[in-house]
């Protein structure tokens, strides 16, 4: 339960102070946690950060302020922290669809306040690990999203699709048309950090500009270094498209495990091990498939 009170004093923090500076450091002491724990389990759990979530409250309020005609947009702006009335009117339209001037008697949109509820699911099985792992240098190429990892990824998808040619590069190289990565790093309220990659020989990344022969062509890829620590490891089911369960098997995990764990997230990369890619008409082949989650955890 002092999990649910926590995030709940938490949510209550926040709400009481949407007129002030919101201090995360703050509301995550409430939930009994660390500020990085807090924002990556708000963001896996809502499916937004916790800066969406705020200036979703924030602009559902200033929106009945100003239709109820209580308060001026200049005074609406400063209040709900916006350095100038320009850039609130801007997110102010973003959010409703209308100019601040024109909320009376426009329809507006209403963001509640999210409230935690105790309610009994689950009791179903999960297989995990806890194992240490040794320093890991993965060597990719990356976008900056918007949001938080989370359905629907279509930002991703997009990437993967986009960028064909820099993926024969690696696998070719790494000899592996079996197994890839994903990296998510430099996880913040305006996005995160998102790679595409693949575990190459220490030759090969001592020698990149070499092994590639065109400067321009190689530095269109990173070598990432992900520290050595523990990480709970979790596997989908093997099935055609083990990607369908992912996004699910992440939330179960920190909904229903991690609570009760002793262990809370760690500043450190969020790993997704692909194994086996998909093969046109090779049914036997893809139903073997699978997707392995690597959440970075510390003890508490």
């Amino acid at each position: 339960m002092d999990w649910i009170d926590g995030m709940q004093k938490a949510l209550d923090y926040i709400e009481l102070n949407l007129t002030e500076e919101i201090d995360y450091e703050k509301a995550a002491r409430e939930a009994y946690s660390s500020s990085y724990h807090f924002q990556r389990v708000f963001g896996i759990l809502t499916g937004m950060t916790l800066g969406e979530y705020i200036r979703s409250r924030r602009l559902s309020l200033a929106g009945a302020e100003l239709a109820s005609g209580s308060i001026k947009v200049i005074d609406a702006a400063l209040k709900y922290g916006y350095e100038s009335p320009d850039s609130f009117a801007k997110a102010f339209k973003k959010f409703h669809g209308v100019l601040p001037s024109e909320a009376k008697g426009a329809n507006l949109r209403s963001f509640s306040p999210l409230r935690i509820k105790l309610s009994l699911e689950g009791a179903s099985m999960m297989n995990y690990k806890i194992e240490e792992k040794p320093e890991l240098i993965l060597t990719g190429f990356k976008r900056r999203f918007e949001g938080t990892p989370a359905e629907p990824r279509e930002q991703d998808y997009n990437l993967w699709v986009s960028t064909r040619v820099n993926q024969y590069v690696l696998s070719g190289l790494a000899a592996d048309r079996e197994t890839c990565w994903e990296l998510i790093k430099n996880q913040r309220d305006d996005g995160y950090d998102f790679y595409i990659a693949w575990e190459l020989t220490a030759f090969d990344r001592e020698n990149w500009d070499e092994v590639l022969n065109d400067p321009d062509f190689a530095a269109r890829y990173e070598h990432v270094t992900v520290p050595a620590g523990l990480y709970l490891v979790v596997e989908t089911e093997r099935c055609m498209y083990p990607s369908e369960q992912y996004e699910n098997l992440r939330r179960r995990v920190v909904n229903d495990w991690l609570p009760s764990s002793g262990y809370e997230l760690d500043d450190r990369p969020e790993l997704k091990k692909i194994h086996w890619f998909y093969r046109d008409g090779d049914e036997e082949y893809n139903s073997g498939r699978y997707t392995e989650l690597w959440l970075p955890v510390v003890k508490k």
